[in-house]
């Protein structure tokens, strides 16, 4: 993998990452003053949904962060296509699993879990786009991981179960 082409993806996934962190910042900020301006609504009933909602995009977040797709999904002998394949299947067929969260949650709840979502699916393509045609899934894993490890702010994974959690703890 060629160390220029790396470092510039490194660099976009850092740059994506903090304006987005800004944004979510912005956002929550934003929320806390609403939240005091406003009362809680709402029955009881419609709560609880809402409540069930963000715990379930809580785990999507959880189970489409790359580290934990890479645990659940690695396989010896395939090659970093049939790797990049499989992890973006996943993810795809993870948040399809729970689009209809979004009626329940707030726009910017379910747009910071788009973006999370989308995020991902172009770190594993930038990456896998730098590795060579005869690397292995195990060279694409590894690499992913490293990316993470060298740039812990390339993931949104706290951030948006930041977001999540502090929505949720608004309606109890």
């Amino acid at each position: 993998m060629d160390s220029t082409l790396l470092i510039i993806a490194i660099a976009f996934a850092a740059l994506v990452a903090g304006v987005l962190v800004f944004l979510f910042l912005k956002q929550r900020r934003e929320l806390k003053a609403a939240q005091a301006a406003t009362p809680a609504t709402g029955d009881a009933g419609t709560r609880q949904l809402q409540l069930q909602a963000y715990e379930r995009l809580i785990l999507l977040t959880d189970r489409i962060a790359l580290p934990n797709l890479i645990q659940r999904l690695n396989q010896q002998g395939l090659e970093a296509r049939d790797m990049q394949g499989l992890l973006t299947q996943a993810i795809r067929q993870e948040f399809e699993h729970n689009i209809t969260q979004q009626i329940y949650v707030s726009a910017e709840s379910w747009e910071a879990v788009r973006n999370y979502k989308e995020q991902n699916l172009l770190i594993i393509n930038q990456v896998a786009s730098f590795l060579p045609p005869e690397a292995t899934g195990v060279d694409l894993n590894k690499h992913l991981l490293d990316l993470l490890v060298q740039n812990p702010k390339a993931s949104l994974q706290n951030v948006v179960s930041e977001v999540l959690s502090f929505e949720a703890k608004k309606l109890m």
